[in-house]
């Protein structure tokens, strides 16, 4: 089964065989961030460091929709919006959030935490459950909620 850099790479080759030039720029910019990993790594990427490179470009796609929005910015908004739709495409399915409130329960609930000041001491546990399948601010957001109510 061919790892994720690779069928990046092939459905690289094949948008620009294609000529869908939207899809082949984005793709691009994927190859591109996971050399960039993979440098940083020192060696080659295995799926998981890929999950968690992608969740970074994820991320910061997210973070330029909002902010191309309050900018009245549509059009860089949409070209924003195509990129983050095909990274996820790569990413794994992510967690609902009623899935993603059961789990904190359960982390809540086994590292004993009661109050707001003990999110770090639920945090650690949690990505590591959670990891890859969802987003580090919205669980902070929900073991917040939580810890208060």
């Amino acid at each position: 089964m061919p790892t994720i850099a690779e069928r990046i790479r092939a459905e690289l080759t094949a948008a620009m065989k294609s000529g869908d030039a939207p899809r082949r720029d984005a793709l691009r910019l994927l190859v591109a961030a996971l050399d960039n990993a993979r440098i940083a790594a020192g060696h080659a990427l295995g799926d998981e460091e890929a999950v968690r490179a992608l969740q970074r470009e994820a991320r910061q796609r997210r973070d330029s929709i909002e902010e191309y929005r309050k900018g009245r910015r549509e059009d860089l908004a949409a070209r924003e919006e195509f990129e983050l739709s095909l990274i996820e495409g790569y990413l794994p399915r992510a967690l609902s959030d009623d899935e993603l409130r059961a789990l904190v329960r359960e982390t809540i609930a086994e590292v004993g935490a009661s109050a707001p000041s003990e999110i770090g001491k639920v945090m650690g546990p949690l990505m590591a459950r959670v990891a890859g399948r969802a987003d580090g601010r919205r669980a902070n957001e929900i073991v917040r909620e939580l810890l208060s109510g």
